[in-house]
């Protein structure tokens, strides 16, 4: 397989799945890496809420990668492209001290973001 949106959508669902799972399971330590409070109920309750969500878009994405229609995983490519980047951004935006899991985390939402603005420019599928 060459490197492409498909293998890109592969690897964010990857991602994602960890990340769901590490929300669902333990949104205590996430909201604590993110330097918010992570003795919260309520933030607790949210994260886990967009672990919930983080499943379906890696499910979405996972299958996605596997449409035959070119056409169809270029448009999908588009809205991850603003997706990703749209998470490195709020990710900086968090109204809480920037940690370096802050920047890590926005730094893999730009990474994934920039790989698929390349992939589009190049016409890589």
């Amino acid at each position: 397989m060459t490197f492409g949106i498909r293998l890109v959508l592969r690897a964010g669902a990857s991602v994602f799945g960890v990340s769901a799972l590490l929300l669902i399971l333990a949104p205590e330590l996430f909201l604590d890496l993110l330097a918010l409070d992570g003795k919260s109920s309520a933030l607790q309750w949210s994260m886990r809420m967009i672990g919930i969500t983080l499943v379906d878009l890696a499910g979405n994405m996972w299958m996605n990668s596997h449409q035959k229609d070119d056409a169809h995983v270029r448009r999908v490519g588009m809205v991850m492209a603003v997706a990703a980047n749209g998470l490195g951004v709020l990710t900086l935006l968090i109204p809480a001290e920037l940690t370096w899991f802050s920047y890590l985390y926005a730094a893999v939402g730009f990474a994934f973001g920039l790989t698929y603005v390349v992939c589009l420019s190049t016409n890589k599928i």
